[in-house]
């Protein structure tokens, strides 16, 4: 209003002082062609010169308004379409997050076509179709979506990935982010579903495969990737078939993952379920000597090396500074069965026992004390192995006395240095 203000006070001024210097010399223009003599005076042909161009130019604007009406009225129904359509849009999402499914549908698809992002209508209609469990539909506007130009694959495809796996439609979330991987293998919002549903689905040898990028594209942080490795070696171990396809899994362990106790005891079991276990002895001696654990030294004691003899001398050095440590002791003890050294299996025995009474050494003791044919004295260490063994409940009262009867028959020895005069168990006694 006041720009406008200003122009007119100027032009009011502009006028007055023209018409002042007209008035004292208003000129003379003479045109003459031919016959013809054209006199006037300078400022009457100016003024009618301008007349003349604002004639012209009204005109010629009105023509080419006239020409351009046509294109002009499509425009503007256009652009009246895409206004009705942002509209509808902003409905939509309003009733999508109101939970009002069906209202949202509809206000998606009634201006789909005059949206200027259709994917988005498409993406919200499947989202609300999904919600009235009506896959059809929702698998239709997601190849509407699809179909539409835009460079959008990625985020279509992720939403029917998150749409898929809310219906637990786990191989068909996996199908479509093998692949969006092909699109596009190093982003991360495609790696990040595509790990989580390896792990869910037991595909261990693509998710093993697939953590290089995982780490690379920083998906996830480095405590969880670890553990997400672990896991999956772990699972494919225990899946082994045979021992050679066990071996080679290992080999493809990091040697990072390998000082791992969980996975290291998972592969040493399995070696001995296959019959195997004398190959993993140097990988578990040189663990416990880097990471010296109750777990490790347990199953030091039930594995079977390949020379029991150096196997024992080994298990003995681990009571070097740890004379007392109950789980060494028994591990010593086992060895000491294996070897066919009786006494000194019983010493170990009933030292691991008073430092910690454990159910293991109980049971280790009645099977050497049954076999040496002291049976009454066996029967009360398998009671109080089962009394001490998880998830077992205690002895009833009757065979209390018979426990406390035999408590002074497995005091340990004043020392548990190895017995001298022990020799193997010859093939008639065992």
């Amino acid at each position: 209003m006041i720009k406008l203000l200003l122009i007119s006070l100027l032009a009011l001024v502009v006028g007055v002082a023209l018409a002042l210097l007209i008035k004292d010399n208003p000129g003379y223009v003479l045109i003459a062609t031919g016959p013809w003599r054209i006199e006037t005076t300078l400022a009457l042909l100016i003024f009618s010169l301008l007349v003349v161009f604002a004639v012209l130019y009204v005109v010629i604007r009105l023509i080419v308004r006239l020409w351009s009406m046509p294109r002009s009225v499509v425009s503007w129904r256009k652009h009246r379409k895409q206004k009705k359509a942002q509209k509808a849009l902003t409905y939509g999402l309003i009733e999508l997050a109101e939970g009002k499914w069906r209202q949202a549908e509809r206000h998606m698809l009634k201006y789909a076509r005059q949206s200027e992002t259709p994917i988005l209508n498409y993406l919200v209609a499947a989202r609300a179709a999904q919600e009235q469990g009506a896959e059809e539909r929702r698998d239709r506007y997601l190849q509407l979506a699809h179909e539409n130009p835009g460079q959008a694959d990625i985020a279509v495809g992720l939403t029917q990935v998150e749409l898929l796996l809310s219906q637990n439609q786990k191989e068909q979330a996996l199908a479509t982010l093998h692949r969006l991987c092909q699109m596009e293998p190093g982003n991360p919002q495609v790696l990040k579903p595509l790990g989580r549903l390896y792990r869910e689905l037991g595909e261990w040898n693509n998710l093993i495969e697939l953590l290089p990028r995982l780490r690379k594209h920083k998906v996830f942080d480095r405590q969880a990737l670890d553990a997400m490795a672990l896991e999956a070696y772990t699972a494919l171990l225990k899946e082994s078939a045979d021992a050679d396809t066990l071996i080679l899994i290992w080999s493809r362990v990091p040697k990072a993952l390998r000082d791992d106790e969980t996975l290291l005891l998972t592969y040493m079991q399995r070696l001995r379920e296959f019959g195997r276990d004398g190959e993993g002895e140097p990988l578990l001696r040189n663990a416990i000597k880097r990471h010296r654990s109750d777990a490790l030294l347990r199953m030091y004691g039930l594995i079977k090396g390949m020379d029991l003899t150096r196997q024992l001398i080994q298990a003995e050095s681990f009571l070097a500074g740890h004379q007392s440590d109950a789980t060494a002791l028994l591990t010593a003890g086992r060895l000491c069965l294996r070897n066919g050294l009786w006494g000194k299996a019983r010493s170990y025995l009933e030292a691991s026992i008073n430092a910690q009474p454990n159910a293991d050494a109980f049971l280790e003791l009645g099977t050497l004390l049954d076999k040496m044919g002291d049976r009454d004295t066996a029967l009360a260490c398998y009671r109080e192995a089962l009394r001490l063994a998880p998830c077992c409940e205690p002895p009833v009262a009757a065979e209390v006395d018979v426990v406390e009867h035999v408590t002074p028959a497995i005091e340990a020895p004043a020392s548990v240095k190895p017995l001298s005069a022990d020799k193997p168990l010859d093939a008639a006694s065992a």
